[in-house]
């Protein structure tokens, strides 16, 4: 549920104590503070001194709510006095439980630097305008007034046992259908003389769109293509007759004695 018209009303925080709060301290006790940040708003404890791991503080501390707003920030610190104060823990409260229900009393985890748990803080969130806010809603809303309908109002007059009688139906003030006046202070157009003659139809023997010939036969012949053999592979075609062929013969025998190829030529 969202809340809203919060603006500046006041927001009462009590820091009641921290428990189990991480020991910065190796001799003597530490010295915790806890400090709170809402907005632009910081407040501070007192620092409880010897305070150790289990510091009491009892202190209470007004915030004005800004609207938007539904976290409050705090942090614990040990005391030095040479030193920089010591972080011990941060941790985040919730503010809507407290702004819808008025109250919250419980305990918060802190976390030191690396996100480790470093102990509790409680606190106590008062928000007193939380119920005062939800009845100026229901007295300040809209509410209609209460009329009583006409048959409400008959059967209170009317006695026990008796019928109760119609609604009459409801009244309309006649109505006069309108005339023309006879008159009219406009003078009218002149009446149309002219007539025009329609256009003439076309005669009935017109002939009708007809589509062209056919273009005539080409006048060139037309060439056979020869027919391709039915077996195939084809057969080898027969040598040219008036092919010449050389004839190379290599002999060697001691009959023509002869050491080079003689070439002999004929005509076929």
């Amino acid at each position: 549920m969202w809340i809203s018209g919060i603006q500046g009303l006041p927001l009462e925080v009590t820091v009641v104590g921290c428990y189990s709060l991480e020991d910065k301290e190796w001799i003597s006790r530490q010295d915790p503070y806890v400090c709170l940040e809402y907005g632009s708003t910081k407040y501070r404890t007192k620092t409880c001194t010897d305070g150790g791991k289990n510091p009491t503080f009892q202190e209470k501390f007004v915030f004005p709510l800004i609207e938007g707003l539904r976290e409050l920030n705090i942090v614990v610190w040990n005391s030095h006095t040479l030193i920089a104060d010591e972080f011990i823990g941060s941790g985040r409260i919730q503010l809507h439980k407290a702004l819808s229900q008025g109250f919250d009393d419980a305990t918060w985890p802190l976390v030191n630097r690396t996100g480790r748990h470093s102990g509790e803080v409680r606190l106590i969130l008062h928000y007193s305008t939380a119920h005062l806010s939800e009845k100026a809603k229901t007295k300040l809303g809209p509410t209609a007034p209460q009329y009583a309908t006409p048959s409400s109002a008959l059967s209170q007059l009317l006695p026990q046992g008796s019928a109760p009688m119609a609604p009459s139906a409801p009244y309309y003030p006649p109505t006069t259908a309108y005339t023309c006046p006879s008159s009219s202070p406009y003078t009218p157009y002149p009446p149309q003389t002219t007539t025009y003659s329609p256009s003439p139809s076309p005669p009935l023997g017109y002939p009708p769109q007809t589509c062209p010939p056919p273009p005539p036969p080409s006048i060139y012949p037309q060439h056979s293509y020869p027919q391709l053999p039915s077996v195939y592979p084809p057969q080898p075609y027969p040598p040219s007759p008036s092919a010449s062929g050389l004839i190379l013969l290599s002999s060697r025998s001691s009959k023509w004695n002869l050491s080079t190829p003689a070439i002999l030529t004929s005509t076929v």
